[in-house]
C-alpha cells in the first residue's frame, strides 16, 4: 500500500508557535474505535480520534527517540456514524511478571478459553480524517527536525511502516495517503460539539499509566488540539492498576 504525507499550511498549535509548517496525513478506513479510558470494560468509543491514537499511528509508520510527534488539528473528513460490534476479547490483562515466568518456565500455560468473554464495542464506521502533526525534538537529538521530517517523508512515500497503522485498535487497520486520497470530497464535515474533557495523551511511568486531558471542541468539523489540562484540573481515572502490566 503506498502512501505520502505532505506539508500545508495550518494554524499553529495552542502549545504555541512552530516554526515550520505542520505535516498532514489523510486516514480512512471502515471501523474505528477511539476508547474512551472511563468506558473499557464496554469499550465506547470517543466521536473523534484522541491526539493520542493518531501519535500512536504516526509512530507505527516512523519512530525515532530522538524526537516525538505533537498532533496539532484534527479534521474529520466523513459523517460520524456509530455500528455497535460484539467481540471475543480476554477479561484480565497480562502482567509483566506474568510475562516473565511463561517465559522462564516452559511448563506454565495460559488457556485463553478460560479466560474470554463477549464485550460490546461501540465503535465508528466509514471514518476519514486528515491529522496534522509537527515533530519535536528531545534534548539528546543530534540532528534537526528536517533530517526525520524527510526520512519520514521518504519512508511514507516507498509505503514503509514498522508496523501496521490502526485506528484505536489494532482490528481496525488504517489506510492512509496524501490530501485528496480519502474516498471522500476532503472537506471538513459540517458539524459542531462540544466534547468535554477529552484523552489527549497517556504517560507510562513506574506507579501506572498517568492520563493527560483537555477540553475538545469541534468547529465546523475540526478539533483544534489544545493544551492538557493540569493534574488538578479534572477528576478523571488515573489507571493505578496497569501498574507492572
Amino acid at each position: 500500500m503506498g502512501f505520502r504525507i505532505e506539508e500545508r499550511s495550518a494554524p499553529v498549535a495552542s502549545s504555541g508557535s512552530w516554526r515550520q509548517t505542520p505535516l498532514s496525513v489523510e486516514v480512512w478506513g471502515p471501523l474505528a474505535c477511539f476508547t474512551r479510558p472511563e468506558l473499557k470494560v464496554e469499550r465506547v468509543s470517543y466521536p473523534v480520534p484522541t491526539p493520542s491514537a493518531m501519535t500512536g499511528l504516526l509512530e507505527a509508520i516512523f519512530w525515532k527517540p530522538e524526537f516525538h510527534y505533537v498532533i496539532t488539528r484534527i479534521e474529520v473528513l466523513a459523517p460520524i456514524e456509530w455500528i455497535a460490534v460484539r467481540r471475543n476479547e480476554v477479561k484480565s490483562v497480562v502482567s509483566l511478571d506474568q510475562v516473565r515466568r511463561l517465559q522462564t518456565d516452559r511448563t506454565a500455560r495460559y488457556d485463553v478459553e478460560t479466560d474470554r468473554d463477549q464485550r460490546n464495542t461501540m465503535a465508528l464506521k466509514d471514518v476519514a480524517y486528515r491529522v496534522h502533526a509537527q515533530m519535536k525534538l528531545a534534548p539528546h537529538a543530534d540532528a534537526p527536525a528536517a533530517k526525520y521530517r524527510d526520512q519520514l517523508r521518504r519512508r511514507v512515500e516507498r509505503g514503509q511502516c514498522f508496523s501496521q497503522p490502526f485506528l484505536g485498535t489494532r482490528e481496525f487497520a488504517a489506510y492512509f495517503g496524501p490530501t485528496g486520497s480519502a474516498p471522500v470530497d476532503g472537506v471538513p464535515i459540517d458539524r459542531n460539539d462540544e466534547l468535554g474533557v477529552m484523552l489527549h495523551s497517556i504517560e507510562y511511568t513506574d506507579e501506572g499509566e498517568r492520563y493527560h486531558w483537555f477540553n475538545a471542541r469541534l468547529q465546523h468539523g475540526v478539533l483544534e488540539v489544545r493544551d492538557p489540562l493540569g493534574p488538578d484540573d479534572v477528576d478523571m481515572p488515573k489507571a493505578s492498576w496497569r501498574k507492572g502490566a
